[in-house]
């Protein structure tokens, strides 16, 4: 690293305007982030016209900044009211609210926020020393890794149901079928529209999300007696207390959740939302008390947390090294890059070593303020459970129409967000888990999508997607997880018959 240009950069990073950008976008991010409905992705598609009168450091200072804070603060209003503020906190929002439930919503908000921090740390570290190689490795994956990547996916909808296995998988097969909806398939051929043209683009997923965890949550109010007399009287104090105490007992969650994160980061189309539903169902799966998840337990809080923002560090590895988005963020940051003369590819490390160095400057200053800036929004957001519910659940509804027409100006949205609310009222009120049904839906597209690639370049002969040593290994592991369950399950109830 050349000591002069990251002078320069430094200095750039510290210009007063630079900085009050940075502090402009994280303000902005955090509201963002605590909205039901909005999205780090919509954070950031919201400040591209502002980048058009803006420099290049500072516009993407703008857009690193808003992102981290979005993920970061979709935790509250899933830990306070069950309501994830961005698909990548629906991994661990019933984990959250049970904390909430328990009086321990001043842990389960303090881990987020810390440990977030950290993994965002991590995944930068990893951006500025392994980039180059790291990108190298996404690039060598063809469609049969990604086939497995998506089945290991999946299989975490088994691993974080709290409810039985096959109630789970029933619920992952109603999320993939939604999946199935439109036009969105390689065949580009319209599926169970039904006649309605509104069908053709598929379930959208932020509708979808607000009215699995919103919808659901005011009818479940509505109708049950018990939820009416619920008071949240947990007061959130210091954020920080016993952090360290967490960090102690739980590092192997800490390392693998930034690990996993920046590594399914750096997959193109991969992206938080996947990378924090992979490192919750890992976590449960590697825990020693597995038990404990679905009933208020921090663990898979500090590993899906620190998941969550490597995740986005890892996406900018193969958007600035190749010029390919690691996820939805970066597609729409790579775009702003070639407005500002900063065409991504590995010539940009010789070409514009200063803006890199700033960019990497950047994640390290976003990833710092988030301590105190988190700490303020908690905070603030703390007054929410002072308000009645008889009061807020109302208001909570009418926000989610508004929000969800919002996001495409369309009514039919609004109906697909109250119609999957009901259905998602419906599941849970039969002990069917929703979070399956909501990464069958994320990871739906990608399944299809690459298995069908993949038997065309196979030409049917399903031994082909062990052809690759990579796609091998994840096979194997895939089936691995999926048999041994099986073979557990013949083996007990052979055992009961032998005893019988």
């Amino acid at each position: 690293m050349d000591l002069a240009n990251l002078s320069a950069a430094f200095s750039q990073i510290t210009d007063p305007f630079v900085l009050g950008v940075v502090l402009l976008a994280a303000i902005f991010g955090l509201f963002v982030g605590a909205v039901p409905g909005l999205s780090a992705t919509m954070a950031v598609a919201l400040l591209v016209p502002i980048t058009f009168f803006m420099d290049p450091v500072p516009a993407v200072a703008m857009m690193v900044t808003a992102t981290a804070m979005a993920i970061t603060s979709g935790d509250i209003p899933g830990c306070l009211l069950r309501i994830p503020g961005t698909p990548s906190s629906a991994a661990y929002t019933d984990e959250a609210y049970a904390m909430t439930k328990k009086g321990l919503a001043n842990q389960a908000l303090g881990a987020s926020v810390v440990f977030s921090c950290i993994g965002g740390l991590f995944g930068t570290l990893v951006l500025i020393t392994c980039a180059p190689m790291l990108a190298d490795l996404a690039l060598n994956f063809s469609s049969y890794e990604f086939f497995w990547l998506v089945v290991l996916g999946l299989s975490c909808a088994i691993f974080i149901s709290p409810a039985s296995t096959l109630r789970g998988f029933v619920s992952l097969l109603i999320g993939l079928l939604l999946a199935c909806v439109g036009m969105n398939n390689p065949a580009a051929f319209p599926r169970f529209i039904f006649g309605n043209d509104d069908l053709l683009n598929g379930v959208t997923l932020l509708p979808m999300m607000v009215g699995m965890f919103a919808v659901s949550e005011v009818l479940r109010y509505a109708t049950d007696a018990e939820q009416k007399k619920l008071v949240i009287t947990t007061q959130v104090g210091n954020l920080f207390t016993g952090m360290w105490g967490l960090m102690r007992k739980y590092p192997k969650s800490v390392i693998r959740g930034s690990v996993l994160g920046t590594i399914v980061g750096a997959l193109p189309g991969a992206g938080a939302d996947i990378a924090a539903w992979m490192s919750y169902g890992v976590s449960k799966r590697f825990s020693r008390e597995p038990e404990k998840f679905g009933t208020g337990h921090v663990e898979g809080i500090v590993e899906a947390g620190a998941a969550n923002n490597s995740a986005l560090a890892g996406a900018w590895i193969p958007a600035l090294v190749f010029g390919i988005p690691g996820d939805s963020i970066t597609a729409i940051v790579i775009g702003v890059l070639y407005m500002k003369n900063l065409a991504p590819g590995p010539l940009i490390f010789t070409n514009s070593p200063v803006e890199i160095y700033s960019v990497f400057l950047v994640f390290i200053l976003a990833n710092i303020i988030m301590l105190p800036l988190g700490y303020l929004a908690v905070k603030l957001a703390r007054r929410v459970l002072n308000v009645p519910r008889n009061i807020l659940m109302p208001l909570i509804l009418l926000f989610c129409i508004v929000g969800t027409f919002a996001i495409n100006n369309s009514v039919f949205d609004v109906i697909v967000m109250l119609a999957v609310g009901v259905l998602a009222y419906l599941m849970e009120e039969n002990d069917f888990p929703i979070a399956p049904a909501v990464l069958g839906v994320v990871l739906g597209g990608m399944l299809e999508e690459h298995f069908v690639f993949s038997m065309i370049k196979a030409d049917g002969n399903l031994l082909m997607f062990f052809s690759r040593p990579i796609a091998c290994t994840l096979g194997i592991f895939a089936l691995v997880i999926w048999i041994f369950p099986l073979c557990r399950g013949a083996y007990k109830m052979a055992t009961r018959k032998q005893e019988v």
